[in-house]
């Protein structure tokens, strides 16, 4: 087991900073009249294309609740819409919510956002549960499984990796599990090369933290550790720490995750030497609610570095609905 670190330097936590800052707005880059989109994740595929997999939620559906869809696109900026990759299935503990995000994509910083297939198949984990409406308790984690990143291609566990039924269910995640990223860790650091950070909800006051879990084989997960990592530190007020993207960045691993309280979210990142204990950075956001169609929420990232320039998708909830927008660090 990993041996407890210290804290990250303001040098290097500045550092961080100067490096992922987007301060230009491009705008929307991809929504739907009548529909919230969420929860973006991008990659690049091996003949050069992008895609986006990100959640759909249409109100008043039957069986309302979130689906999984995939966009293409050939410069990170224009998005066209492909199809779906996870539908609510007809019964059973996900028939309502199937909310997904790529496992195992590059976390080099300035790499090449490929995915990496275990076991010749691509991974998706996904929030899912079985109640109608915007993410109703209680909501669990799945795991879904494909050979390639085709429409109507993926396959999934008849029942949720982790679940609040668990028998090492910690205190902050007793009432639902939330948004999930899983990385390949070579080194083993936790002792496995599959590590998911997720954030999730304790009963009582909505408090939201991010905790740890591992696997050796991407099916059968456990619990790491016995709390969050991170974590708002107010116990008084409702607050969020959720969906946590995880970059490596020189030595350091860096954490892109946002925050919620107050009436409003916004992004920013904490530091690591041991993927364990956190230095979060105590700045500016590197995306805050600024313009009509972000006004409410400017949230849930997703952060990547291609040919010079940073990319930051995020969640905007404004004047224009729920949709995915994009900052950058330079206009070229």
């Amino acid at each position: 087991m990993m041996e407890a670190g210290g804290s990250i330097g303001q040098d290097k936590m500045q550092r961080v900073y100067e490096e992922m800052k987007t301060p230009y707005k491009i705008g929307m880059v991809l929504s739907e009249e009548g529909c919230n989109i969420d929860c973006p994740n991008v990659f690049r595929t091996s003949d050069g294309q992008w895609k986006m997999v990100y959640a759909k939620h249409i109100p008043g559906q039957i069986r309302e609740g979130y689906e999984t869809w995939i966009a293409r696109s050939e410069n990170l900026i224009h998005w066209e819409t492909e199809g779906k990759l996870l539908s609510k299935r007809t019964a059973g503990w996900d028939c309502c919510q199937a909310d997904g995000g790529i496992c195992l994509i590059d976390t080099q910083w300035g790499g090449d956002c490929r995915v990496r297939k275990y076991d010749n198949k691509y991974w998706m984990t996904y929030i899912g549960g079985a109640l109608p409406g915007y993410e109703p308790d209680p909501l669990n984690i799945g795991l879904a499984f494909s050979e390639t990143m085709e429409p109507g291609s993926w396959k999934r566990l008849d029942n949720p990796v982790l679940s609040t039924n668990d028998s090492d269910i910690r205190d902050f995640e007793r009432e639902t599990l939330y948004k999930s990223t899983v990385i390949y860790d070579e080194g083993k650091h936790l002792d496995a090369p599959f590590v998911m950070y997720y954030n999730a909800k304790q009963k009582g006051l909505w408090i939201e933290r991010i905790g740890i879990a591992v696997s050796e084989d991407m099916i059968h997960w456990k619990r790491y550790g016995k709390g969050a990592v991170i974590e708002n530190e107010r116990s008084d007020i409702s607050n969020i720490a959720g969906d946590p993207q995880i970059i490596r960045f020189g030595s350091l691993w860096v954490m892109h995750y946002f925050i919620a309280q107050g009436g409003t979210a916004y992004d920013t990142f904490a530091c690591s030497e041991d993927l364990v204990n956190w230095t979060k950075w105590d700045g500016q956001p590197l995306i805050f609610p600024s313009e009509g169609y972000d006004r409410i929420y400017a949230h849930k990232p997703f952060v990547l570095k291609h040919e010079g320039i940073v990319y930051h998708f995020y969640c905007a909830v404004g004047d224009k609905g729920r949709g995915i927008a994009l900052a950058v660090s330079h206009i070229s």
